[in-house]
């Protein structure tokens, strides 16, 4: 995603409650606040489901149109990202299910370079080791352990079984340590070269 698109981050001193009341009002303000706002943790999310840069930035943009379409029904009960979030990944899933085949889809390096902060070798690493488990099984994992969706969710959202998500997770963990076992065993002959 271009960096442009995030430079205008709302300040975190901005009470989000009274832009989402002006949001409400029809305020195009607050409305553009409330994207610089929530866009990017939107585009992280939808990419670590999805995988492919472009398809994020779409899901980004209709979560954005159907949450503002309904913005008249927001109660404030939680926080507006919530909202945004379980919009994003409904459509996020959606949009892997309406997929012919789950593909395997690499990350363009230079969407990781944004994505990564801290030690980059090993967070580059891990964002790599993602990238090679099948598209649900990244789904279910980044959604049971980065966003805290417990198996019912999951499984509704996949229009499956909490089974189904318990499984899957199971698999993708397994898969997990074997890349990394592998990638760390690589690591490891390449130095004693």
């Amino acid at each position: 995603m271009p960096d442009t698109m995030f430079a205008n981050a709302a300040p975190s001193s901005i009470d989000e409650g009274d832009l989402v009341l002006r949001a409400q009002r029809g305020d195009s303000a607050a409305v553009s606040t409330l994207y610089q706002s929530h866009a990017p943790r939107a585009y992280l999310l939808a990419l670590r489901l999805c995988a492919q840069p472009a398809l994020a930035e779409d899901i980004v943009q209709d979560s954005f149109v159907r949450v503002l379409e309904g913005i008249g029904n927001f109660r404030g009960e939680a926080p507006f990202f919530v909202w945004l979030k379980r919009t994003v990944t409904h459509l996020s899933i959606d949009a892997l299910r309406r997929m012919k085949r789950w593909q395997y889809v690499d990350i363009e390096e230079s969407v990781l370079e944004h994505l990564v902060a801290g030690e980059p070798d090993r967070q580059l690493d891990a964002l790599g080791l993602l990238r090679q488990l099948r598209p649900q099984a990244r789904a279910v994992l980044v959604l049971h352990e980065l966003e805290g969706l417990s198996h019912d969710e999951i499984g509704a959202l996949f229009q499956r079984t909490p089974s189904y998500s318990k499984s899957l997770l199971s698999r993708a963990k397994q898969q997990l340590g074997l890349l990394l076992d592998q990638q760390q065993a690589s690591k490891t002959s390449g130095a004693l070269q």
